[in-house]
């Protein structure tokens, strides 16, 4: 099943570049036109990945931010929990060595 969607999705992206290159050969444009458009579609997409895999990086760094607070607040609560337990022992055995 896994095969068969793989297969269409290959299928769908050829025809896409079969359909992009019929267009580009009848295009109203000269060549030069063409080729100019192109390269600023180009640039343009270029430009567009290149902001949002920056913005992606800060979200990302905020993300691992939050996660290593995260991190500490627990470890804080563990260190924590742990000393108390501790404390409790020495008081019980402290008791129990009185008696």
């Amino acid at each position: 099943m896994a095969d068969e969607s793989g297969g269409k999705f290959t299928y769908f992206l050829a025809g896409l570049g079969v359909g992009t290159l019929i267009g580009i050969l009848f295009a109203p444009r000269s060549g030069e036109e063409t080729r100019n458009l192109i390269n600023t579609r180009v640039d343009e997409g270029r430009d567009y990945l290149t902001k949002r895999s920056h913005e992606l990086r800060e979200q990302a760094d905020e993300l691992i931010d939050r996660g290593r607070k995260a991190v500490a607040r627990q470890r804080e609560n563990v260190q924590s929990a742990v000393d108390a337990g501790k404390q409790a022992y020495r008081e019980a055995s402290t008791r129990e060595a009185e008696s």
